[in-house]
């Protein structure tokens, strides 16, 4: 399986992706997630686990809290495999850009040229 594949699936989970999100703002508590995220204990503490398993989140311990955290990495590898599809994309648009913009023109210059003939 490719790490791509491991990143999707790690992702495909909607209480993981609704995690993830809540750990944009930054570091959180288990307790913390749990409000955020609106799932009990056990289950976020799961998926938490799933998470730094593939080295989503790193945890930093304070005291007897744990806090975790977003890993870059696994995003700029996610960011960096998008970007070939990206291309392909932007290169289309950009196609469709120039036939929008000549289909424009030709529209300015047939009605200029019925204004013409009034």
């Amino acid at each position: 399986m490719s790490p791509m594949t491991d990143t999707f699936q790690i992702l495909a989970d909607p209480t993981r992706r609704r995690i993830v999100e809540a750990l944009r703002s930054g570091e959180h508590s288990v307790n913390e997630l749990v409000e955020l995220v609106d799932i009990g204990q056990p289950g976020v503490s799961r998926q938490l686990g799933i998470l730094e398993d593939a080295n989503f989140v790193v945890v930093r311990p304070v005291g007897r809290r744990r806090l975790y955290a977003l890993r870059p990495e696994p995003f700029w590898e996610l960011n960096e495999w998008m970007s070939g599809y990206r291309a392909v994309w932007e290169s289309r648009l950009d196609r469709l850009g120039a036939e929008l913009e000549r289909r424009r023109r030709t529209r300015n210059k047939d009605k200029d040229n019925k204004e013409r003939r009034k």
